[in-house]
């Protein structure tokens, strides 16, 4: 149990590598009315998914169709002191919830780790 996530996995070897999914109610009816992904990327990494004391990079964000609804998925970095962790996400909203998926891994790992990590943004899609 993480405070302030609603799921969390991590690596008990390699803490920085997880996965997470948190809903925060909206009224908004698409991800689409919140802005272009890059947009909603920087400012969900800079307000949300990484402390303010650490320096983020925006790497990409795009936008992707599935079944009728609008997925943006971005990649980044957030760089404290002592590590820099490689990230990706991917948000969407649904039945009046926006819904954040992010899973990354310290940057010594990503090579080793992006493509199950991919997998992982890529199957993440809401269901009827």
């Amino acid at each position: 149990v993480i405070e302030g996530q609603d799921k969390v996995y991590k690596d008990v070897i390699e803490p920085l590598e997880s996965v997470s999914v948190n809903l925060v109610p909206t009224s908004k009816q698409t991800i689409k009315e919140f802005g272009p992904p890059k947009q909603i990327a920087e400012t969900l990494i800079k307000k949300v998914l990484a402390p303010p004391n650490q320096k983020t990079t925006l790497i990409d964000a795009s936008e992707h169709d599935v079944d009728g609804k609008t997925y943006y998925q971005f990649e980044f970095t957030v760089q404290a002191r002592n590590y820099t962790r490689h990230a990706l996400g991917t948000i969407t909203v649904f039945n009046g919830n926006f819904y954040t998926l992010t899973t990354g891994a310290n940057e010594r790992r990503w090579e080793k780790m992006k493509d199950r990590l991919h997998t992982v943004v890529d199957s993440f899609k809401i269901t009827v």
